[in-house]
């Protein structure tokens, strides 16, 4: 039995974009776990590249849907296959760090207080990296009402939670905040998270992820705040928390693209000491 399970979802992924991101985890300096991959409904052509490639790692276990059933649905698929003492989570578009599983599954052993466990990240796009994305280090349930102070597919989790929570929400009401919705619930149910504040994971973010977000998402996000907030005992008052997707929703995709360039921009400097630390420990280096 593995000691941590990764599971991703992915459907019609940049080919290599998907290969740089499986890549990223059976490279890791830990080795003890499995890696299950949902690949959910994807087109022909995509589905038989993503099984030969999977194929170069016995480690690999490749699911597959017939039709395309939603990120939610395709992670509670993989919890179903997974053995792991712990779940990592993994986007097929990003790049973990060499040492991320080591770091987290340490964390999570000499520290049983808390549920689970994410980190700090870069923030990229083709060009490289162009921000930060810093984490609060022990959030509490006010820290819901901004945003998730989560990374999703950056984080660690005790399986034995998950299974508690019954996985993710497949409701049409939480799709695309299935990330908000579960971590809410979890709080809701006392636990507690905790963001190693280490740069571990490299996200993928351009212009066109704004673009890809309906109006409709935005108004499920609206639900799933009103629904949480009720849940975690935090609504008195807040409720333009509530409407905040909404608002933002008006904002031209380019215009908000800009203006987390501007809220995540970071010192060049602390890159290039973040990149000669990885060489010298014999890590990845994202670019």
């Amino acid at each position: 039995m593995p000691e941590v399970s990764v599971i991703m979802g992915i459907y019609n992924e940049n080919r290599k974009q998907a290969a740089q991101a499986v890549d990223s985890i059976l490279k890791q300096t830990f080795t003890d776990f499995e890696f299950i991959i949902c690949d959910d409904g994807s087109q022909d052509a995509f589905f038989q590249w993503l099984s030969k490639y999977c194929k170069k790692d016995s480690r690999i276990l490749l699911l597959h849907n017939r039709t395309n059933r939603g990120l939610a649905a395709a992670l509670n698929r993989c919890l179903s296959h997974a053995s792991g003492t712990y779940i990592a989570r993994m986007d097929a578009d990003d790049c973990s760090n060499r040492r991320r599983l080591e770091r987290q599954a340490v964390f999570l052993q000499q520290h049983p207080a808390y549920a689970l466990v994410g980190c700090q990240a870069w923030m990229f796009d083709k060009h490289g990296v162009w921000g930060m994305r810093r984490m609060e280090e022990v959030p509490q349930k006010q820290s819901f009402l901004f945003t998730s102070p989560f990374i999703h597919p950056a984080v660690m989790i005790r399986r034995e939670i998950m299974e508690k929570l019954q996985g993710y929400s497949e409701s049409a009401k939480v799709e695309r905040a299935e990330d908000y919705d579960f971590f809410m619930r979890l709080y809701a149910q006392g636990y507690l998270g905790y963001n190693m504040q280490e740069v571990l994971y490299a996200y993928r973010e351009d212009t066109r992820t704004y673009a890809k977000r309906k109006y409709s998402y935005r108004i499920r996000e609206c639900r799933v705040r009103y629904v949480g907030f009720q849940r975690l005992g935090i609504l008195n008052r807040n409720y333009r928390y509530v409407i905040k997707p909404l608002v933002a929703g008006l904002v031209p995709a380019r215009l908000m693209a800009l203006a987390k360039r501007r809220i995540f921009r970071f010192e060049k400097a602390a890159l290039h000491t973040f990149q000669a630390s990885s060489k010298a420990k014999g890590t990845r280096r994202i670019t």
